[in-house]
């Protein structure tokens, strides 16, 4: 058998929670063979991101070159990408070396830190949306990614309207406890549990990291989706909410019963 092999091109959470750990162990977590390319540092733990250090465009150019070029990359996601410098350099390099990719557009941390700069965001549509083949923002990175304060199935279309060609705007948050997915032709929607835990940080990275190492594997979309709204909803019910003084992370791994 191949072993799957994901790429996350995000960013480094010191408190382990999300970003780029987040997504290594989703990988791991759905049976793939994770590697990264990181774009950025943050200081940051359960409470907020005190400090963010950007690397070099050529550093990462770097990385991705030692990724596929040994490795190889079944399938990619893109995680906390912060500036216009460090999409364009993603967008740039992807757009030579295209493979499956996920789009997570991380804009705000769950303590409410901004991780995407304002001036970015026009880039990450214009540039990344295109490469993907599924975006996956949240409720409200959807809205302020459309401009749109409307139902996830508007949103969603708007969002292929502007050059995803598949969106799934996911259900943690507003009233509808469910994913929706629209890929130009078909409304898919995916029922999913809340749960009243104290520990969701890192659960849009584990849902998307989920998504990229199910594609990697040759799942389909759909199933693919199905499967991460489940491991996004068992990594938030058995989140460490012991850990830190403000939103635990979630599990995906089941530490507690190892």
């Amino acid at each position: 058998m191949t072993i799957p092999r994901a790429l996350t091109i995000a960013t480094s959470d010191s408190g382990g929670g999300a970003g780029i750990q987040a997504d290594l162990k989703a990988f791991a977590a759905a049976g793939a063979y994770g590697a990264s390319v990181l774009v950025a540092l943050t200081a940051q733990n359960t409470v907020g991101v005190t400090a963010i250090h950007e690397l070099p465009p050529a550093f990462v150019r770097a990385q991705l070159d030692a990724v596929f070029d040994d490795i190889g990359v079944d399938a990619a996601k893109t995680g906390m990408l912060f500036s216009r410098t460090a999409i364009e350099t993603v967008a740039g390099y992807l757009r030579e070396r295209p493979v499956p990719l996920v789009v997570d557009p991380v804009m705000v941390a769950s303590s409410g830190a901004q991780l995407l700069e304002d001036d970015a965001v026009e880039s990450l549509v214009a540039l990344l949306f295109p490469l993907a083949t599924v975006v996956t923002p949240n409720l409200l990175e959807a809205k302020a990614l459309t401009g749109l304060d409307a139902p996830r199935r508007v949103l969603a279309e708007r969002l292929h309207e502007l050059g995803a060609p598949a969106a799934i705007v996911t259900g943690g948050h507003g009233d509808d406890a469910v994913d929706h997915l629209f890929d130009g032709g078909e409304h898919v929607e995916i029922p999913v549990t809340r749960y009243d835990v104290a520990a969701t940080h890192g659960a849009g990275c584990t849902h998307s990291a989920t998504l990229t190492a199910l594609l990697a594997g040759g799942a389909s979309l759909v199933d693919a989706a199905r499967d991460a709204a489940a491991a996004a909803g068992r990594a938030v019910a058995q989140g460490l909410v012991e850990i830190g003084a403000g939103e635990g992370p979630v599990d995906v791994l089941g530490v507690r019963t190892r």
